[in-house]
């Protein structure tokens, strides 16, 4: 795999994370507007839940196209990957920061 498609996969990549996450984040903002309050027994294993499918949706990104490469005997692109797609996510953290204490 090209420098280019490994910078431009693993931006795609790192730009799914952002999007599911901004997702997730509008959905418990919104959660009391679809479902009232929900407090008590339902809404433990509620969260417990989302953090689950989170943990798994946002792995499978970060991780998935890395392992693949890793066990199809690619290490040095693996790797390259890997860090690319965090490279990339540190930057997106950067750029919402910024623009959080500029609006501010």
């Amino acid at each position: 795999m090209k420098n280019k498609d490994i910078v431009l996969k693993s931006l795609a990549h790192a730009l799914g994370v952002m999007i599911y996450v901004f997702a997730v984040g509008w959905f418990m903002f919104n959660i009391g507007s679809f479902m009232g309050n929900v407090n008590g027994f339902i809404g433990i294993p509620l969260m417990l839940l989302l953090l689950i499918v989170s943990a798994t949706i946002t792995g499978s990104l970060v991780l998935g196209r890395p392992i693949m490469l890793y066990i199809d005997g690619d290490k040095k692109e693996a790797v390259k990957f890997l860090v690319s797609t965090i490279v990339w996510l540190l930057l997106i953290l950067v750029v919402y920061l910024v623009s959080l204490v500029i609006a501010t």
